[in-house]
């Protein structure tokens, strides 16, 4: 009888089809680092990739991560250590706990909840433990170096209820890979951030308890790890425990074990100064291969620049940083419509995109974060069947004549075409799809257009007072069966 090896694929299992069909998932970042609210700028425009590619060395000093506000403060010489020293002394950052969770008294999930249903998104995923270790819900499983380190509060819980009453689908991210009550070791270089996943044996099973704690009270349709996890970490039996408790859920692709060698301190010194060296020099590189058990990947604050075969997710701040950083000036966000266009580009190349919001210390949502999600609601509300339920078609985008980016999907027997800007003129050319010139042309929000062939192109007679947006979307033929999607609302559970 053959072996069947541990990191093989569960046959048959793949990212649900919920999940291929939502599009949009709202991340939550949350915690004590709500408290100071404060990561060091960069320059507009850049994101946590440019330090990393451009100066690695500088990594943990410069990270525009405002949630990894702990990490900087032990960076001897970081921004975030003299700007805590100008500011709250020598004050540890335990100190925060007891400001924040004050906060927690006034926190209403169902205002989240509500903000969260306008955006269009079908999913919610809330941040249950960042790196400091501290937890978002009572747990029953305590933490041996720091006692009671948990909310008073089931954030967890009362989230999961807030946004399931709304339609929307709840999981869970935990840090497997870091966790700074265990191992505290400053992570200023890429490979410090491996070398700092505990080998604790105990760690194991920490993790293992917490995740499936989680599990039984909460059935997360989405369980989301992040930098790896504890060598021993048995993923394949959670896995399968966790798919027989819910049975459409869903887990990412971060749960790849480190190399032992890098927890050997001259080791790990030899691939910083080669990554010092190296890295500024490479290519820029797409997603991963990620974790062969995983079911859809994960690239950060980029995608790919053509649609693939497999399922991936775009995760991203509004601004640099995931936790709230109120350094960050409103203009350095991402322009609305920007984040619409983002948005169709990655589903037209089989993404979806976890777009986070992260609240203030007293759980409010900034409404310079709020505005930008009521912004993709606004344009959901006209155009989500051309996104929402869909999949990739044969091609993911194409340039008009008149200078126009298109991106494409399809669904039901209907190509949507979506375009990035509003057409300049009467007309807009559609390149190689002059065989769709027999079916009904129509454009969301408004109605039937006109359409006359040139060649292999299919021409739009477009309207002078077409719907306002940064992405009309227009659909070619008519959809088959029943509609399961309304006005970028689902109807699933």
């Amino acid at each position: 009888m053959a072996i069947r090896r541990r990191d093989e694929r569960i046959p048959g299992h793949r990212a649900p089809v919920w999940f291929e069909d939502a599009k949009l998932g709202i991340f939550i970042h949350w915690g004590l680092f709500a408290v100071p609210a404060w990561a060091p700028l960069l320059p507009p425009g850049e994101t946590m990739l440019d330090v990393l590619r451009r100066t690695p060395g500088e990594l943990g000093a410069r990270l525009p991560y405002a949630e990894w506000y702990a990490n900087a403060l032990r960076v001897p010489g970081s921004p975030t250590a003299a700007h805590h020293r100008a500011t709250y002394g020598d004050a540890p950052y335990e100190d925060f706990r007891p400001s924040f969770e004050e906060g927690l008294a006034d926190w209403d999930p169902d205002r989240w909840a509500d903000v969260f249903a306008r955006s269009g998104a079908g999913y919610v995923v809330l941040v249950t433990k960042h790196h400091d270790g501290y937890l978002l819900w009572p747990s029953d499983v305590p933490n041996p170096h720091r006692p009671g380190w948990h909310a008073p509060r089931d954030v967890v819980g009362e989230l999961a209820a807030a946004v399931r009453r709304r339609g929307l689908r709840f999981g869970t991210y935990y840090s497997v890979g870091l966790d700074w009550t265990w191992e505290d070791l400053p992570i200023v270089e890429p490979a410090d951030a491996l070398a700092c996943v505990p080998r604790d044996p105990a760690y194991v099973a920490y993790v293992d308890a917490h995740l499936r704690e989680l599990v039984d009270r909460y059935e997360p349709s989405v369980v989301w790890s992040d930098i790896g996890a504890p060598p021993g970490f048995d993923l394949r039996a959670f896995l399968v425990d966790y798919l027989r408790r819910v049975p459409d859920g869903t887990i990412n692709d971060r749960w790849v074990v480190p190399p032992a060698v890098l927890a050997r301190p001259r080791a790990r010194t030899a691939v910083n100064a080669a990554v010092r060296v190296v890295l500024p020099r490479l290519p820029e590189m797409g997603p991963s291969s990620g974790h062969p058990l995983a079911d859809f990947r994960t690239p950060e604050y980029s995608s790919p620049p053509t649609a693939t075969n497999h399922k991936w997710e775009a995760t991203r701040g509004m601004g640099a940083a995931f936790g709230i950083n109120a350094n960050e000036p409103d203009d350095r966000l991402i322009d609305p419509d920007e984040l619409v266009r983002s948005l169709v580009d990655m589903v037209a190349k089989n993404g979806n995109l976890l777009l986070n919001v992260g609240p203030d210390a007293t759980g409010a949502i900034q409404e310079r974060e709020a505005s930008r999600l009521d912004a993709l609601g606004a344009w959901m509300d006209v155009n989500a069947e051309a996104l929402v339920g869909t999949r990739p078609w044969v091609e993911a985008s194409a340039t008009t004549p008149e200078g126009v980016e298109v991106r494409f999907t399809q669904v039901d027997g209907a190509v949507y075409a979506i375009l990035l800007a509003p057409p300049a003129g009467p007309t807009v050319t559609l390149p190689g799809l002059a065989s769709q010139a027999h079916r009904p042309v129509i454009l969301l929000g408004h109605g039937p257009l006109s359409t006359t062939v040139s060649g292999d192109d299919l021409v739009l007679a477009w309207p002078a007072q077409g719907p306002d947006g940064p992405a009309p979307a227009v659909r070619l033929g008519l959809r088959s069966g029943e509609e399961r999607w309304q006005s970028g609302r689902s109807q699933s559970p």
